[in-house]
């Protein structure tokens, strides 16, 4: 009983951590997908696999979770100071 409580409270901050990430990491690339069929993209003329294959990149992903990190942080830091 006391073990499943001790994992339970470790495991609780890393889990909501994760999903919060996860939930940036998200609107990061929904966002760069969503910039493929504005006027400006090629998204419209070249079709839905073209415009994946251009934002799901190693560089895109390293600014997704460097992103991620910081806004969790960031969020973090206001949670506990407000």
């Amino acid at each position: 009983m006391r073990n499943n409580r001790l994992k339970k409270y470790l495991l609780a901050p890393m889990l909501r951590a994760l999903i919060e990430t996860s939930f940036i990491i998200f609107l990061f690339y929904a966002n760069l997908f969503m910039g493929e069929y504005e006027k400006s993209g090629n998204g419209e003329r070249k079709g839905a696999l073209w415009a994946l294959n251009d934002i799901l990149t190693v560089n895109n992903f390293i600014i997704a979770i460097v992103a991620a990190v910081i806004g969790y942080f960031v969020f973090e830091f206001l949670r506990k100071k407000i």
